[in-house]
This record gives C-alpha cells, sequence and structure tokens, in this order.
C-alpha cells in the first residue's frame, strides 16, 4: 500500500478508537463550557463535572453521553485521514531517506501544517457536535442560543444551511485554527519526543505498547494544556445565537468571559478534558501506530 492509503486507514482507525473512549468525557466537558453564567443570587445548572454527569444521566441516560457523536463519527475517517496524511506528506518533505526519523522540531512543524488541513474538517464537526450537546443545557436556562430542538447531526445541519448557508458550519474557524495549529505541533512534537526517549534515540520502530500508549496519552493532556482556553472561546461561539448572537468574534468573546467569570471561566470543563484526554489519546496513537505496521 502507498504512504497515503496507510495513513488514511490507520488514521481511520485510530480516530474511532479515540472517539468512542473520549466522547462520554467530551459530552460533559462541553456542556460546562456552554452553561450560561447565572443570574446574581442563582446557582448555575452544574456545579462541577460530577454534577454534569449526574444530571446528564438522570434526564438522557446513558446515551446523553454520547450525543452528538454521530457527526464525528460519520467524519472520522475525513478528519483522522486529513491529519495524519497530511503530516506524513509533510514528513516525506523533511526526511532524506524513506523511513528515516525526523527531528522533534521537525515533527512540530508537521503537527502544525496538519493543524491546519484538519480544521477545515474540524469546524463544521464540531459545530454540529457541540450544538447537539449544549442544547439540553441552554434550553433550561435564559439563554438564547441554539434554542430549536435538534433531532440528530443532520437536523443540525439542515436547520444550519438553510437559515445561514455553508458559512453557518464555519461559524468558528477562527478559534478552530487557533486551536489546531498550535495544538496539533504540541501533540507531534511531544510525542516524537517521548518515544525518542523511551527508544534511547532516534529509531522508535522497536517501542512496545506500553511506551507507546504513555507517549499519546502524555501528548494528548499536552494537547489541552496548550490550547484550552482557546477551545471554551470556539464552544461558546459555535453554540451562539445566529441571529442574536452575544459574540462579534474570538476577541469579544475572550473579553466577555474574563469580564463575566474571571480566568476561571476559560477552563470551565478542564477537569473532564483532562480525564479524556490521556486514555483517549493513548488508544488513538496505539491503534494507529499497531495498524500502520501492520500494512507494511
Amino acid at each position: 500500500m502507498g504512504d497515503v492509503a496507510k495513513d488514511l486507514a490507520a488514521g481511520t482507525t485510530g480516530g474511532a478508537a479515540l472517539l468512542i473512549c473520549g466522547h462520554p468525557f467530551d459530552t460533559i466537558k462541553v456542556k460546562l463550557q456552554s452553561q450560561p453564567v447565572p443570574l446574581p443570587g442563582l446557582r448555575p445548572k452544574y456545579s462541577g463535572a460530577m454534577d454534569a454527569l449526574r444530571q446528564t444521566l438522570a434526564s438522557e441516560g446513558p446515551r446523553g453521553l454520547y450525543k452528538g457523536m454521530g457527526a464525528p463519527l460519520a467524519t472520522v475517517a475525513a478528519q483522522n485521514a486529513v491529519l495524519f496524511t497530511v503530516r506524513g506528506q509533510l514528513e516525506s518533505f523533511f526526511r532524506t531517506y524513506p523511513g528515516a526519523s525526523l527531528e522533534v522540531k521537525q515533527q512540530v512543524v508537521c503537527g502544525a501544517g496538519a493543524g491546519i488541513a484538519v480544521s477545515l474538517v474540524a469546524c463544521p464537526t464540531e459545530l454540529i457536535k457541540c450544538r447537539l450537546q449544549a442544547q439540553s443545557t441552554l434550553a433550561t436556562s435564559n439563554s438564547v442560543g441554539v434554542a430549536v430542538k435538534y433531532g440528530g447531526p443532520m437536523d443540525v445541519a439542515k436547520h444550519v444551511l438553510k437559515s445561514h448557508g455553508i458559512n453557518g458550519l464555519f461559524k468558528g474557524m477562527v478559534p478552530t485554527l487557533a486551536r489546531e495549529v498550535p495544538g496539533n505541533a504540541v501533540v507531534f512534537g511531544v510525542y516524537e519526543l517521548l518515544k525518542q526517549h523511551f527508544a534511547g534515540g532516534r529509531n522508535t520502530s522497536n517501542l512496545g505498547r506500553g511506551s507507546l500508549m504513555v507517549a499519546g496519552g502524555v501528548s494528548g493532556a499536552a494537547y489541552w494544556l496548550a490550547v484550552y482556553p482557546t477551545d471554551v472561546i470556539k464552544s461558546v461561539i459555535q453554540v451562539d445565537d445566529f441571529k442574536n448572537p452575544k459574540f462579534s468574534g474570538s476577541m469579544d468573546a475572550f473579553r466577555k468571559i474574563l469580564a463575566l467569570e474571571g480566568v476561571q471561566g476559560l477552563y470551565k470543563g478542564f477537569g473532564p478534558a483532562m480525564l479524556r484526554s490521556v486514555p483517549a489519546n493513548a488508544a488513538c496513537f496505539l491503534v494507529y501506530e499497531i495498524t500502520r505496521s501492520s500494512l507494511g
């Protein structure tokens, strides 16, 4: 198989593993990020991650934790194929001979380039996912965001396309780029750094599964440490009402969150994101490496 086909297949299976392991945590993260600031004297809908989990299970059952998964699952092939394939093609520019290992700084550049490409797929996918995940939170608040009850991912897409055209699906593209470019630079840089550390050099082909899982899990945690406030801004913009938006753009959202909630407002849902990142990315990179090596 050609390198592009190998990266496509391995990226697809790795992305599916990440999604299945991590989506319940992601649902709680988005619910916490998108809940409006309560009026003076009132409590927020969710007091924290465990409270959001309890309320979600009580009102929606276990299926509520997987709400919005259809959109990323349907596009996981495209999103992860783009990420790993573009990264693989960028790696080929740096290699002095086929199969040569790269330096960590070269992997950082490859990750950043792949982040630009994957943003084109991630933005509409996450807009659909976030609006589905957040609608139960916003429907019971005084917020005007996501007032429509969506029946599923395709229903979200139809509503957005009908009212705002294709541009509506790319609402939040700027913060998506601001998350994916540095985030993937960090992910692939940290992943390669740890692999080379465990291997004792640049030849990492003989690393065991445990080392690959640790490297993948830590790189996933590093991603959120680097870009989490940007993800909060992306989420609030993507669930914001189209007709009567609270935020005029990323900087406006940043200023208003700081003014109303302080720095902690930029870290709503951080706990679930970190809990998700380690096992989900460990699974993603392990499955990617196993699939890639099995294809020869």
